[in-house]
């Protein structure tokens, strides 16, 4: 099976190992990687986020093991367009997180505009961090955990008065 999800990556951390580990899981991988021209477009917040280089090295040494682990195969591209690589007929799944959701379901009408086979979306919810809120790169570069949902030191002093 070919497997395709996307996103920006910056910094890579336990959240999207989740997403990684089911797409290994189902087959080959690629993933998009935002471009550094629509990476600021697709967040929420206003953050400074690392060149694509930089962001792909790390993915790449987060894939590596993955799929070596999985014995798949992977690939990244870059994204330059919200919809992505998945539009493209050769797919036949997209992982997602629960807030991309709706992303993907275009993503299929888009296929089926262009006569493609529908991709099997397979949705990874989110992975909690020790206080119980979402592991985001939004939260580890404030400082509050590590990529792993740990709470910094700082953040657990704040909690604990």
């Amino acid at each position: 099976m070919n497997v395709a999800l996307g996103g920006t990556f910056d910094p890579v951390h336990d959240g999207h190992r989740a997403l990684f580990e089911r797409a290994f899981s189902l087959g080959d991988v690629t993933v998009g990687l935002t471009s550094d021209s629509l990476a600021p477009k697709t967040r929420d917040v206003d953050r400074p986020i690392r060149s694509f280089e930089e962001r792909k090295a790390d993915l790449t040494a987060e894939l590596e093991a993955l799929a070596t682990e999985h014995d798949q195969e992977f690939e990244i591209r870059t994204l330059t367009k919200p919809t992505g690589i998945a539009v493209e007929p050769q797919f036949d799944a997209l992982v997602v997180s629960p807030e991309t959701v709706a992303g993907a379901e275009r993503i299929n009408e888009i296929r089926a505009e262009n006569g493609h086979e529908e991709l099997r979306i397979e949705v990874v919810d989110h992975v909690d961090a020790d206080d119980g809120e979402r592991i985001s790169s939004t939260r580890i570069l404030k400082g509050e955990i590590d990529r792993h949902g740990n709470l910094t030191p700082e953040a657990a002093g704040r909690q604990s008065d």
